[in-house]
């Protein structure tokens, strides 16, 4: 069992009042889970605290940890809602209400799972903790799968990779996301989770004395660079991504170079671009092989420099730089955000640092857009701070989305709009547009308006006049011409991306349910060339 000041041990900076609110839900959750056993046979109140110290280790505010420690209290009837509310305050009681009613309907596959989607989107959409605490309570129960009756465990896994993962992904929590995926994989398929471990570990043990080699050498050489601090690291790529590599490589292993990467963590972004320049120096660099997430970040506000090199020990190894803010932002993600001490001070504090380039001010659009505005600095009123609105494409899915009926609609929009890929691209006045990748200046144009995209007459993208077909890139700057007499065509329905630029056309055609069910059932070229994309361009 957890202790308390294992959780307690794991909050930094918590005032005494955050203590003593977490140590009430500690006793609380335990008393009122008294009696309860697991699959294990061991005190259900386990699986509570093991929640709690996750959200912890993530940094989460007090609330959000006493949520963990809560999630499961009112569900089980062990305790009220007015007895919660009356004791933890409703804001914590809004966070376990989302969590309990995310927990209500069984996955049986994601379109029967629509309805519990829809409630997923709609709770956190309203305060993104909903989820984090969620997301902790299904990595501490993939931890113990092995003790769930074989019959659920495939389900469970099924819906920890179709839907949590994907989530986590898309929140830029790396760390939560790798670890999902890969204690759902063997329970999935066995026999492929048993062929990518073996291949990982050939594959290994081929360059583990080299890759150290190469790490020795680097941090020789960069220490002569009188960096603060520096730190290297050999990071394994994960079971479930490898596997999923390895399908887009045709199982050629030869193709992959970074099953094991080196990392190189430094003080600024300033050493960043320095110690790229010293690995270039020391190791030829593969053409095309090198990536400025930095300038450059993912959609999900993952950064780092990334660059493939020949080294005569370990062959071709890919390497990783990064300050020590971009490691935990790729690790925590959006829960790197979060926490009470950041706020306020902190977010001035990143915009400072994210107001040198356009490009590294994407990042800070994405947490301000991510951050819940039910987040507060303290706890007193008078000085409560609103940070910022619920991000955008989570508030427009949980309103689109909630307004289909058939549930395969919904379901594929969430596949296509949510789970996926993303792209930023600008509008002539610089704000940023985020968009599913592969998406269309059709797509653009109708996640800015209905009515532009109803009148598109014409799209230029960087300067240019493109076709409707073009696919937009991270970075692209998007025109759109717009004219009363344009209308949507049949066609675009072949073209878009997005879900919602769909639904918006068929209106604008004044298509029927049954001419829309029909158009949903024909194969799309369209779709093909999609999957063709993210073959190419997933890392």
């Amino acid at each position: 069992m957890t202790p308390v000041k294992e959780i307690l041990a794991e909050m930094t900076n918590a005032s005494p009042e955050d203590i003593a609110f977490v140590q009430k839900a500690y006793e609380f959750s335990k008393k009122a889970h008294e009696g309860q056993k697991r699959y294990s046979g061991e005190p259900y109140f386990i699986h509570a605290a093991a929640t709690a110290k996750i959200l912890a280790e993530y940094d989460m505010d007090a609330i959000t940890i006493a949520a963990g420690l809560l999630h499961d209290a009112v569900e089980d009837a062990r305790a009220s809602r007015e007895e919660i509310e009356k004791e933890f305050g409703n804001e914590l009681l809004f966070i376990v209400d989302g969590v309990t009613k995310l927990g209500t309907h069984k996955y049986r596959g994601a379109e029967r799972h629509a309805e519990s989607l829809r409630r997923l989107l709609v709770a956190t959409a309203s305060d993104i903790r909903v989820l984090i605490v969620k997301l902790a309570d299904r990595f501490h129960n993939m931890q113990t799968l092995e003790h769930v009756p074989e019959q659920k465990r495939r389900r469970i896994a099924l819906e920890t990779l179709e839907i949590y993962a994907p989530i986590a992904d898309r929140l830029g929590m790396g760390k939560m996301k790798n670890a999902l995926e890969d204690l759902a994989f063997p329970y999935v398929d066995p026999d492929a989770a048993n062929h990518t471990a073996e291949v990982r570990k050939l594959k290994t043990k081929e360059t583990e004395e080299g890759l150290a080699k190469v790490q020795k050498e680097l941090e020789s050489e960069l220490t002569k660079k009188s960096f603060a601090t520096l730190r290297t690291d050999i990071r394994m790529k994960g079971l479930w991504s490898l596997h999923q590599k390895l399908k887009r490589k045709h199982d050629d292993i030869s193709l992959i170079h970074d099953i094991a990467a080196l990392r190189i963590v430094v003080p600024t972004v300033e050493d960043c671009y320095t110690t790229l320049g010293t690995v270039h120096a020391l190791y030829k660099p593969v053409p095309g092989e090198f990536k400025d997430y930095i300038a450059f970040p993912k959609p999900n506000g993952y950064q780092s420099l990334h660059t493939t090199v020949v080294t005569p020990e370990a062959g071709i190894v890919e390497i990783q730089i990064r300050t020590e803010e971009m490691h935990r932002g790729a690790q925590f993600g959006i829960a790197s955000h979060m926490s009470y001490k950041q706020l306020g001070k902190g977010i001035e504090k990143l915009e400072k640092e994210t107001q040198k380039s356009r490009f590294s001010s994407l990042s800070l659009s994405w947490v301000r857009w991510i951050i819940p505005s039910l987040m507060k600095v303290t706890k007193k009123k008078s000085e409560e701070k609103s940070i910022a609105k619920t991000p955008v494409w989570l508030t427009e899915l949980a309103e689109a989305h909630t307004e289909v009926i058939g549930s395969k609609e919904f379901v594929n929009g969430l596949k296509e709009d949510f789970f996926s890929h993303r792209v930023f691209v600008f509008t002539p006045n610089g704000d940023v547009i985020d968009l599913p990748a592969a998406s269309t200046p059709i797509d653009f144009a109708y996640a800015i308006h209905s009515d532009l995209g109803d009148h598109l007459q014409g799209a230029k993208v960087n300067g240019k006049l493109v076709s409707f077909e073009t696919v937009l890139g991270n970075g692209d700057v998007v025109e759109i011409v717009r004219r009363d007499s344009a209308h949507p065509s049949s066609k675009w329905l072949d073209i878009v991306r997005t879900s919602l630029a769909r639904r918006h056309i068929r209106a604008a055609l004044g298509m029927t349910e049954s001419e829309k069910s029909s158009e949903e059932k024909k194969p799309r070229a369209r779709k093909e060339k999609t999957a063709g994309l993210h073959r190419k361009t997933a890392h």
